[in-house]
């Protein structure tokens, strides 16, 4: 096991239903979520506003446990909702614009440990201001860099991809964002290839749904995973961010490639079980969390 404590920066929101049911979340935050219960104690570096939504949020994490010393409050800004309607009976996603999250300051952070992974998303980088801070703090700590693309239109162009690439150790990706970042290259391996070879990445993780995942190393080396087909699905919200949790999970535990896949494929199998992104329940985590450890 290493010793690198894990940064998590990003948005946290609510999805908000035509029903009025709300339901929290953010893929940042359910990463960071899942990493506190699997015993990380990840800093979760966010924003939220000073509302009603706001004081759900705060009181979810302390309830859970969590660090709050990087969430930050916004007196004039509302906490991050995303509207989602229904037309023709499939749902469509307005992504709230100037919410609190999109004001993230670096001089409002803790000090931050030096010897961290960081883990961020795209959808945060929708604002010039979380694109400086999210800069100051890798400039600041020099961290390993943890990239899980969300990219969600309008709210991200090809150019500050390309940049943040250039910045990253790992990248986790799904099939229809590979092709978004590689629109050059006519296929899943050439767009691989392409960033192997244009990219000092140490693994790519592309997930692809009921088929799987596929880890990619710059040497060549590729391992997948083909999940259950028992897997009983009840909804799919979240199980990219679960994948991700243990993917990160892995790096600071040490496991080897095949392992952290596996075990990855199972936790994302288990989300997908139930309905949301995360569980409040912790004999949930600790089944897997003892269950992984008796393994080593």
């Amino acid at each position: 096991m290493t010793n690198q404590s894990v940064i998590i920066f990003g948005e946290v929101l609510f999805d908000c239903f035509p029903d009025g049911n709300v339901i929290l979340g953010g893929a940042p935050f359910n990463v960071a979520w899942h990493l506190q219960a699997f015993g990380l104690s990840p800093l979760f570096i966010s924003r939220i506003g000073d509302d009603s939504y706001g004081i759900t949020i705060k009181e979810a994490m302390q309830n859970w446990g969590m660090d709050l010393r990087g969430l930050q409050l916004d007196l004039e800004h509302p906490t991050g909702t995303v509207q989602v309607n229904l037309i023709n009976n499939e749902p469509h996603y307005e992504i709230v614009e100037n919410s609190a999250y999109d004001f993230m300051e670096f001089l409002s952070l803790p000090p931050l440990p030096k010897n961290s992974i960081l883990y961020h998303g795209t959808l945060a980088l929708r604002s010039q201001a979380c694109v400086e801070t999210l800069q100051k703090i890798k400039t600041d700590i020099s961290p390993s860099v943890f990239l899980d693309v969300n990219l969600r239109t309008p709210w991200w162009n090809l150019k500050t991809v390309e940049l943040l690439l250039k910045e990253i150790s790992w990248l986790k990706l799904n099939e229809e964002e590979l092709s978004l970042i590689v629109p050059q290259e006519s296929n899943a391996e050439n767009r691989i290839k392409y960033l192997l070879s244009t990219f000092l990445l140490n693994n790519i993780t592309l997930t692809q749904g009921k088929a799987g995942a596929i880890s990619f190393k710059p040497n060549g080396d590729r391992q997948q995973i083909i999940p259950s087909q028992t897997t009983q699905i009840v909804d799919t919200v979240g199980a990219g961010d679960a994948f991700s949790s243990v993917l990160i999970l892995g790096i600071v535990k040490g496991w080897d490639t095949p392992k952290t896949l596996v075990r990855a494929q199972e936790f994302a199998g288990a989300i997908v079980g139930i309905r949301g992104a995360t569980i409040q329940d912790k004999s949930f985590y600790e089944y897997f969390f003892e269950k992984w450890d008796s393994l080593v």
